[in-house]
């Protein structure tokens, strides 16, 4: 009998920051390194969001087959068989990368890493769903900030860090850096019992379908739940537009390839960190809707910063966008931990990977379009005006918060 690590708050924080990580290193490469790298190539803007947008969809639409891992879990297929069956195939669909080069087959590679985004949008519901079920509710705005610690990670090793050595190693170093990170939670998953409380009752697969209709129907017909929808939908907009963009921008606006890579792997993954762990903190110890608000307006007045500092320029605007940049990423990470944790206090445990999938679904939506839609605004009017308009957007969203109710005793007030 191989030995289990206890399930305490300490192993639960290690156990979901280790997902996350392995969740977000191919991110990383995708969202952060590979637009810098088709920028500095010559690709357009334009072009460069568009392909954004697409990389992200099956994260919007992975609530379409989360169903499936709330239906079909049973007493001997839990939510770490879920898990580590797909971290298995997410490593394999990388293996292809070695052989396909990303100038001369741009297509192909970018198959490849649809297929890749399919799968760790499916891992991403189970992971979800697992932390859902498992964590206290006095413990997810915490546990939120230490899962985002842990993608984050994930991103600065192949996102900033990638611009920084590939230069020397190439991909025949990134590609297997890739399917090590993909791999590396499977070993804390493997020594990880699946609690008792979890076990779903033993019915056949026709009445744990039922039951689920019948469940899926109650929460549809909640206003709460329409609510975060539109609420996930929106609020993102300034700053997913600039992420979007981020390193577009920043080459722009005289920076070179290396000092966007320095950025990325360090000022903005160190901001964001030690942002979601305060955000996760304070989400812990008060109010979680004024604490989403509270980081919303600054997030926008952050971006609204940003947009001036780009229109101005001047002696000493570079230093200016990165000290505003890298405040905007600290407010990021305050946003995305609390916010989450509000998520999670909607939602019905036993629905998790359906239900959390249609909220992250919906922010990773806004993502999508906020990405294609500050390219199309910055080929017309330029960044200061796209920046500023998505920021407008993301402030008319506030008082959608005012209407939420989650389970908590302050949420339902």
């Amino acid at each position: 009998m191989r030995p289990a690590l206890r399930n305490t708050a300490v192993t639960r924080k290690l156990l979901f920051a280790a997902c996350y990580f392995s969740e977000g290193a191919p991110i990383g490469f995708v969202w952060w390194a590979l637009p810098t790298k088709l920028r500095a190539a010559g690709v357009s803007v334009e072009t460069i969001a568009s392909l954004s947008a697409l990389l992200v969809l099956p994260w919007v639409f992975k609530f379409l087959w989360a169903p499936l891992i709330d239906i079909g879990r049973t007493q001997k297929w839990g939510y770490r068989h879920w898990i580590l069956t797909l971290q298995f195939f997410m490593g394999v669909t990388l293996l292809p990368l070695l052989f396909v080069d990303f100038q001369a087959q741009r297509d192909l590679f970018v198959g490849f890493l649809l297929l890749h985004a399919l799968l760790a949008a499916t891992q991403d519901a189970a992971i979800d769903a697992y932390a859902i079920s498992v964590v206290p509710p006095q413990e997810r705005g915490s546990l939120n900030g230490w899962m985002q610690l842990g993608m984050l990670l994930g991103r600065s090793l192949l996102g900033g860090g990638v611009l920084l050595i590939e230069s020397r190693a190439g991909m025949l170093f990134t590609v297997p850096l890739l399917i090590a990170a993909t791999w590396i939670s499977s070993a804390f998953l493997l020594f990880t019992p699946e609690p008792p409380a979890l076990q779903p009752p033993s019915a056949p697969f026709r009445q744990r379908a039922r039951d689920f209709v019948n469940r899926m129907k109650g929460i549809l017909a909640g206003r709460t739940t329409w609510l975060v929808l539109l609420f996930a939908g929106t609020s993102g907009a300034a700053f997913e537009s600039i992420g979007a963009v981020a390193g577009p921008f920043l080459l722009d606006q005289g920076f070179s390839q290396s000092d966007v890579g320095m950025f990325f792997s360090i000022p903005a993954v160190l901001g964001m960190m030690g942002g979601a762990l305060l955000g996760g903190f304070l989400a812990d110890r008060m109010q979680r809707r004024t604490a989403v608000g509270l980081t919303l307006m600054l997030i926008a007045g952050a971006v609204i910063g940003i947009a001036a500092a780009s229109a101005t320029g001047g002696a000493g605007s570079h230093t200016v966008l990165l000290v505003l940049i890298s405040v905007l990423y600290v407010f990021i990470g305050m946003f995305t931990a609390s916010s989450y944790a509000l998520f999670m206090d909607t939602i019905d445990p036993s629905l998790g990977a359906t239900q959390f999938s249609a909220f992250m679904g919906a922010t990773n939506g806004c993502e999508a379009w906020a990405a294609f839609a500050v390219g199309k605004m910055q080929g017309a009017w330029g960044y200061a005006v796209a920046f500023l308009f998505m920021s407008a957007l993301s402030l008319l969203s506030l008082p959608l918060l005012r209407f939420m109710r989650g389970n908590s005793a302050d949420d339902r007030k």
